[in-house]
């Protein structure tokens, strides 16, 4: 079945405003008018963060939607491929953001506006782990598709633990490249042909 919505995850201090994610949704406007887009704002408690996911596309057709996220949406994605059994695009997505993150306590300011400012807690650390248990059974099956696109030049995640993590996943492995895939649009017409959007 086609993909009729479409979920993008923004990565930690990330916003909709990222450049990526704006890359999609003109892409998505453009080409496939007829898609459902959401791209939310996603609060620093990844226990709200998910709620709020789940809230927002439980409405949703499991069988027509799809999510594409980046770091840490990529591990988001991976959560909400695994309850509702869709397909998911990753880009350079964490995979033990409860580690990772535990180095980032403390008071941030947001990547599009330094405004915004929110407060990173040891709670939402555990929140993160928690989640990272509940979803490992998940990547054990080839089932949903997922696409991974992962740069080797990565300057934040390890892309050997990123490529181990997703052994039945689609898997576009870039030599050099940076944490953002700052030639994102060279991937972007893959992107959307794994999506098989309406």
């Amino acid at each position: 079945m086609l993909v009729t919505h479409l979920l993008y995850l923004h990565g930690f201090r990330s916003s909709p405003q990222s450049t990526k994610a704006r890359m999609v949704q003109a892409a998505v406007a453009a080409r496939h008018p007829l898609v459902q887009w959401w791209c939310p704002q996603l609060p620093p408690s990844p226990q709200e963060a998910m709620a709020l996911v789940r809230t927002g596309t439980a409405h949703w057709p499991a069988d027509r939607m799809a999510v594409v996220g980046s770091s840490l949406g990529g591990f988001y994605a991976t959560c909400v491929a695994g309850e509702r059994s869709c397909r998911a695009v990753l880009l350079n997505p964490a995979v033990h953001p409860g580690r990772d993150l535990a180095r980032h306590l403390g008071e941030h300011g947001g990547w599009h506006d330094a405004s915004q400012r929110f407060t990173f807690t040891q709670a939402h650390v555990d929140e993160l782990k928690a989640l990272e248990f509940a979803s490992e059974q998940a990547l054990h099956t080839p089932e949903p598709p997922h696409l991974a696109i992962i740069a080797k030049g990565d300057e934040v995640l390890d892309w050997r633990e990123m490529t181990a993590r997703y052994p039945h996943a689609t898997l576009r492995l870039l030599e050099g490249g940076d944490h953002a895939i700052s030639d994102f649009s060279d991937h972007l017409d893959a992107v959307l042909g794994f999506l098989d959007l309406v």
